[in-house]
């Protein structure tokens, strides 16, 4: 009898656990590219993707390509993207596809289906999801989420200056709006005892205290936070605890100018990945 796929959640606690916390991201913006010696085309795309697939294949838990570079090329980059999931699924390396998808109803499993139904071109094995036309809004994409062992991101405190407009703002019921995406993320994620959830939250390493002054690790205790702000936005080390509090064994370091400022070389690339490893490595680990 078939127990159905592994959830997404159980894949990345245990990738955590293997190859630390850092999550590459892969974000060829043209001074990037440049950086690197390489033409703003589809082909420059593509030889920097290949070099940081290959140099952090194995020395970090996912990568995360931001959808928006690749998708600024027209259907030539979006094909590169493809190719750039494709050759992560086949090396074994999760991928958290950045494309902060948020609509309703039919559009929304639409989206769904274009990055979370096994097979489509431009696969991945979670993506971001702004839940911000409501917390019902990303079910359709949750569901086809935990049918195919898929995770999702949704966005709760971001590191944007102009993000507690929102986020902080309270609802009819005198909750946080980012309280209650946690508390839909908690619902909708069912994870089992001392285990991930499959869906976990957005929330950057530069909020400060609002993380928990606003009761986001009371809400949503198994998420695990993909967390921008480190590195070239300021945030360190010492703000996973200062941060995060009890939960910080479970933040994801998003870093992608930190990592990709190695390059172009591959060797280099990777060396980088494995110090920013141990670097990140105070909090605890998964059990």
């Amino acid at each position: 009898m078939s127990t159905g796929p592994e959830p997404f959640g159980d894949r990345l606690q245990q990738a955590v656990a293997e190859r630390g916390r850092i999550i590459a991201g892969i974000d060829p913006h043209a001074s990037l590219l440049a950086d690197w010696s390489l033409p703003d085309t589809p082909e420059g795309l593509r030889q920097f993707s290949q070099r940081a697939l290959e140099a952090f294949s194995g020395r970090v838990a996912a990568i995360k390509p931001q959808s928006a570079f690749f998708e600024r090329h027209g259907s030539a980059g979006v094909a590169v993207l493809e190719e750039l999931l494709a050759g992560a699924r086949a090396r074994g390396v999760l991928t958290i596809l950045d494309v902060k998808r948020g609509d309703i109803g039919s559009t929304m499993a639409a989206y769904a289906q274009a990055h979370l139904l096994p097979g489509t071109p431009p696969e991945a094995d979670a993506i971001t999801v702004s839940p911000f036309l409501g917390t019902g809004s990303t079910d359709p994409a949750a569901h086809l989420a935990a049918e195919h062992g898929k995770g999702l991101f949704l966005l709760a405190l971001t590191s944007n200056p102009d993000g507690p407009q929102v986020q902080h703002a309270l609802t009819a019921r005198d909750t946080p709006v980012a309280c209650e995406i946690a508390r839909h993320a908690e619902k909708i994620g069912a994870p089992g005892s001392g285990r991930w959830s499959s869906v976990g939250l957005v929330v950057g390493a530069t909020v400060g205290d609002a993380y928990r002054r606003l009761g986001l690790d009371r809400a949503a205790p198994s998420a695990p936070l993909l967390a921008p702000g480190f590195g070239a936005q300021g945030a360190g080390p010492a703000q996973m605890p200062e941060v995060f509090g009890e939960n910080a064994g479970q933040v994801l370091v998003s870093l992608s100018r930190g990592v990709l400022g190695a390059g172009p070389d591959v060797g280099d690339l990777a060396r980088r990945a494995e110090d920013l490893r141990t670097e990140y490595a105070g909090a605890p680990a998964p059990s």
